[in-house]
């Protein structure tokens, strides 16, 4: 221990130990899962449950069927699906002929899509038949050579199947008319007459596996690339940490597998200790997460804190039974306490805070499944993940506890840099020579308690510098609102005004048959908050605009804000 950092003693008291990973890659684990349970349920997807068998084997045709297409090692494969087989199916399928996956969010529009495309370079896209419109229209514009059109709808059980074509499909216009076009094909069909094997490709566990891109929620999107290694030891690393069985965990895979959260947490565990993944669609469906949760007996479900208040507010849930989750993860967004609490006491489950991104695979953190759970913060590092916090100004000074710095990170999760884009790894990466590797500078403000757990304060662009100089961290005030028991969701952030300097807006989700009033609202933070951190004005929301996967969209909100350029709801104090 150095002597000049006593601090660096509680915190090497809680780094858990260093883990054995398996000496393999994600698609050579699944292979050999299913040779050694093959009849275990991989997956279920609306009530059609799909065994390790039967998925190692479509892995292996859609592999097949990707190589006659012309796919090749180190191209990129682009998966623009929501949860469904045929995302699993085409994920491995990919990365077993060490292709590399691009996974899109497929609500994205097609500008936004189209950047995606162009900046990976893929080559090929996995898209849904209500989606191929949509790439068609962009298709011209990027180096896409060939559409492989799956149908929601093909691993639906017989009578739901029928329905859907007839009640939905229909009504919506969602067949595709792929007929004409010869860069276009049908999963199935590409499955059905391909053979039953791929070529044998060497993959090595340093070879580029995923392009996760960024959310851009604060700049541009950038694709975070991740090795085969990255997402092995990211997985292994969340089974250890909720000290998972092999055969017994069931989960919940309601979070977007396209976001590198359900990713890791949600779908390649399965591929090392046989797990079964329950797919839902849509993470914003309630009802079919209460129904899965009630019908299929999940023991994990990682989420955000906006599906667990959900949970929490949902008018029905005392009619379904939640008890058999066992661990749940949050993370992507603070976890309010009251949110916590009130889903513990629902579900009996524990519900811990963890913390990650895409450019780490994205777990670095979390509290104990099982030891010591410290609400309002992101816990501990996880094994083999080493972090530190430095000065925000200039990231050359290590702070000690209690000192709010930037989190700074190295890991075998760590990403290799960002596709295409050396200048801006070059500003996260930041090389040192004492350790022999790069730190990761996340953005975020963090400070470390003196038994080494970690606390995120905020992003540094979120940050709010009120009048007199004063720092504000929106999730101070955000936790203060949750509190409000008339609130439903919150979020802080800061509106220029000119000759004043930033001020403290603040936006509110009221619970269903409640009403208040801004003064109110100011009231109760002027109770909780040293005076600078008070929202000077309050305004009034249905929802919050938010990504797919839970996170607050502050920067958008910040620029509608700009753009009125008027005074807006609420009551100047």
């Amino acid at each position: 221990m150095n002597d000049d950092k006593p601090w660096l003693a509680a915190y090497e008291s809680h780094v858990p130990p260093s883990l054995e990973y398996p000496a393999t890659t994600l698609p050579a684990a699944l292979e050999a899962t299913a040779r050694r349970m093959p009849e275990f349920p991989a997956m279920i997807f609306k009530g059609t449950r799909i065994s390790y068998r039967q998925h190692n084997e479509n892995v292996d045709r859609f592999a097949a069927a990707l190589q006659e297409l012309g796919v090749r090692k180190g191209d990129r494969v682009a998966v623009h699906l929501p949860n469904c087989p045929q995302f699993l199916i085409a994920y491995y399928a990919a990365l077993r002929i060490g292709a590399i996956v691009v996974p899109c969010n497929p609500i994205y529009t097609p500008r936004e899509l189209e950047y995606q495309l162009t900046d990976s370079g893929a080559g090929v896209i996995v898209t849904l038949s209500s989606k191929y419109s949509a790439v068609q229209s962009i298709q011209a514009r990027t180096a896409i050579r060939h559409v492989i059109v799956a149908q929601i709808k093909t691993y639906f059980p017989p009578m739901l199947r029928l329905l859907f074509t007839l009640f939905v499909e229909k009504k919506a216009g969602h067949r595709a008319e792929i007929s004409g076009d010869e860069r276009a094909s049908w999963f199935t069909s590409l499955m059905a007459n391909a053979p039953e094997k791929p070529a044998s490709v060497e993959v090595s566990p340093e070879d580029t596996a995923v392009l996760m891109y960024t959310g851009g929620t604060t700049g541009i999107s950038k694709g975070a690339e991740l090795t085969h290694r990255n997402i092995l030891v990211n997985a292994y690393q969340v089974l250890n940490w909720v000290n998972a069985i092999e055969g017994r965990e069931i989960m919940l895979a309601a979070l977007p597998l396209f976001h590198s959260y359900g990713m890791t947490c949600c779908m390649n565990p399965g591929a090392l200790q046989a797990g079964t993944a329950i797919l839902v669609p849509d993470p914003r469906d309630m009802k079919d997460i209460l129904h899965s949760i009630d019908r299929y007996r999940p023991t994990f479900y990682p989420g955000v804190p906006a599906m667990y208040a959900a949970i929490n507010n949902h008018p029905r849930v005392g009619k379904y039974n939640l008890r058999s989750l066992r661990v749940c993860n949050s993370g992507a967004a603070p976890l309010p306490v009251e949110v916590q609490e009130r889903f513990q006491e629902i579900t009996g489950a524990r519900l811990i805070e963890g913390y990650g991104l895409s450019e780490t695979s994205p777990v670095t953190h979390a509290n104990p499944a099982f030891g010591r759970n410290r609400p309002g913060t992101i816990g501990i590092p996880y094994p083999d993940t080493e972090v530190r916090i430095v000065d925000a100004d200039t990231g050359e000074r290590v702070l000690g506890p209690n000192e709010v710095g930037e989190l700074c990170i190295r890991g075998p999760q760590v990403m290799k840099g960002y596709w295409n884009h050396p200048e801006e790894t070059a500003k996260v990466l930041r090389p040192d020579p004492s350790v022999g590797g790069p730190w990761l500078c996340t953005g975020d403000l963090a400070m470390m308690e003196p038994d080494g757990y970690f606390r995120i304060v905020d992003r540094k662009k979120d940050m709010i510098l009120g009048a007199g100089g004063y720092n504000i961290y929106p999730r101070e005030i955000e936790d203060v609102l949750y509190a409000h028991p008339k609130v439903r969701e919150a979020t802080a952030f800061g509106v220029l005004v000119p000759e004043r300097g930033e001020e403290v807006k603040a936006l509110v989700v009221l619970k269903d048959g409640e009403a208040a009033t801004a003064e109110e609202i100011i009231a109760y933070c002027k109770e909780n908050l040293a005076p600078y951190k008070v929202p000077r004005s309050v305004g009034f929301r249905k929802e919050l605009p938010k990504t797919l996967v839970g996170k607050v969209l502050r920067r958008a909100l910040r620029e509608e804000e700009s753009a009125k350029a008027q005074p807006g709801e609420g009551v100047p104090r």
